[in-house]
């Protein structure tokens, strides 16, 4: 059997934002595509940075004490802390290049999908950014491992 390489799994296009992209529209794109990350991409089409829900769930202490993550708050307009932070947004304008995790590991197209589940694993990351010639040209996610992996048993 010939080994699968991550072009064959990869998920492609890809859903991707800019640097300058506010948070609020991060979760938006997120949200709207059902997705829990998208690469951060310069001016120049350059891969900078990969933001995730993580990223993104910072905590809020609510009034009796428990903790929740900001962003849901954003999407709730009865939510009692949701229009301060919406405020506080709004005046920091914190951007995809505030959050993102610039660190990005990458593959290339041709990777094994072998070697991408062990550098997942290894890495204790959720997905990886494929490149060809150093453009990103799709993602490959622990689901398309796994959507893989039943498509061969």
């Amino acid at each position: 059997m010939l080994e699968i390489r991550a072009a064959e799994i990869m998920t492609s296009p890809v859903i991707s934002v800019m640097s300058e992209t506010p948070v609020r529209e991060i979760a938006r794109v997120l949200l709207e595509h059902r997705i829990s990350a998208a690469p951060v991409i310069d001016d120049g089409g350059r891969l900078v940075g990969i933001v995730s829900e993580g990223d993104l769930a910072g905590r809020a202490a609510t009034d009796d004490g428990t903790r929740r993550s900001w962003w849901l708050d954003m999407f709730e307009k009865s939510s009692p802390t949701g229009e301060g932070l919406r405020t506080y947004l709004e005046r920091h304008g914190l951007r995809a290049k505030d959050v993102m995790s610039s660190d990005v590991v990458t593959v290339d197209e041709d990777t094994p999908i072998a070697v991408v589940a062990e550098l997942l694993q290894r890495r204790g990351i959720k997905r990886v950014p494929v490149l060809r010639q150093g453009a990103m040209v799709g993602v490959v996610s622990r689901a398309n491992l796994v959507a893989a992996l039943a498509r061969m048993h």
